[in-house]
C-alpha cells in the first residue's frame, strides 16, 4: 500500500532573534527577489514522491505572501510553541490522513531535497522508527562557521551527537563535541550538523503536544530535545552535501550567507 507523504512548513513571524524572517527577501543570481517562505516552499516542491505541502502558520501576513505564490495554507493558532507544535496542529487539519508528516523548515531553502527523501527512505525501511532528522558531517568551512558565531555571542547551527545505531543522543546550539583542533575549509571535522528537518509518525507527533516542555528543551530552545527526554528515539539519518553549501537562516548576517550561495550556484 502507498504510504501518504505531507510536508508542512511552520512559520511564524514573530522571532526573538528575526522579527518577519518568513518574509525576508533574498536576492538570487538573476536579481529576482523572492521571500524566505517562498523560497523554502520552491525547495520543498523538489522532493519527489510527496503527496501535498502546506505552509502552516498563524500570521495573516505570511498566509497572504504563501497564497500569491501559489502555496497552500493551514492556518493554526497562536499558542504553538514551536514547530513542532505547529505542525501537529496543522496536521489536525489535514482533509486525508498522512502516514509519514515531514516538518520542513521555513529557514532552510539551501536544504537539498535528498536530504528529505533520506528520512521518507528511512521510515519505510525501519517501522520502528518514531522520527528521523538528518545530520550532515561538518568540514573545517562550516565548523568555522559554527565557531564564529559562538564566538560573537550569536546561535548559529545545531550540531547532533548519536550512538552506534544512530539514535540521537544530544542536540546542542553549542558546538558538540568539544573540539580544539584546527580545521581547513575542506578537512572534514568530528562535528555533525543537525539539518533542522524531521519526519514523524502522525501518533508520535499527535502526543508530543501532551508532554510538558522540559528542561533540556528550554534551556536549548530546541523543540527536538522534547522527544529524547520522553524517551523517545530519534533516529539520524546521516545525508551527504554533494558539493551544496547547507545553512539556515538565523540571523539577519544569514541573509549575506545565503544569498551567495544562490548566486554561486546560479539559483534565480
Amino acid at each position: 500500500m502507498t504510504e501518504k507523504i505531507v510536508i508542512i512548513i511552520p512559520a511564524r513571524y514573530a522571532s526573538s532573534r528575526f522579527e518577519g524572517k518568513p518574509l525576508a527577501l533574498l536576492t538570487g543570481a538573476t536579481g529576482a527577489r523572492k521571500s524566505l517562505i517562498q523560497r523554502s516552499w520552491e525547495t520543498a516542491c523538489d522532493v519527489p514522491g510527496v503527496d501535498s505541502i502546506f505552509v502552516a502558520t498563524d500570521d495573516e501576513r505570511i498566509a497572504q505572501a504563501v497564497q500569491e505564490f501559489g502555496g497552500k495554507v493551514i492556518m493554526t493558532s497562536n499558542n504553538c510553541r514551536n514547530g513542532t507544535e505547529r505542525v501537529a496542529e496543522a496536521l489536525q487539519g489535514l482533509v486525508t490522513p498522512a502516514d509519514i508528516i515531514i516538518n520542513f523548515q521555513g529557514d532552510a531553502p539551501l536544504t537539498p531535497p535528498w536530504f528529505i527523501t533520506g528520512l521518507i527512505e528511512e521510515m519505510k525501511r525501519d517501522r520502528t522508527v518514531q522520527m528521523a532528522t538528518p545530520v550532515l558531517q561538518c568540514n573545517g568551512h562550516t565548523l568555522n562557521m559554527f565557531l564564529e558565531d559562538r564566538s560573537n555571542g550569536r546561535v548559529g547551527g545545531t550540531t547532533a551527537v548519536f550512538d552506534q545505531n544512530w539514535d540521537a543522543l544530544y542536540f546542542s546550539k553549542e558546538v558538540l563535541p568539544f573540539i580544539d583542533k584546527a580545521y581547513a575549509p575542506d578537512d572534514i571535522t568530528p562535528a555533525y550538523h543537525h539539518v533542522g528537518a524531521y519526519a514523524y509518525r502522525p501518533r508520535t507527533l499527535e502526543e508530543y503536544v501532551g508532554w510538558s516542555e522540559g528542561s533540556l528543551e528550554q534551556l536549548e530552545g530546541l523543540e527536538q530535545l522534547r522527544f529524547l527526554e520522553q524517551a523517545v528515539k530519534v533516529r539520524c539519518v546521516l545525508v551527504e552535501g554533494k558539493g551544496r553549501v547547507f545553512w539556515e537562516l538565523n540571523n539577519p548576517v544569514d541573509v549575506v550567507r545565503i544569498e551567495r550561495v544562490l548566486k554561486q550556484n546560479g539559483w534565480p
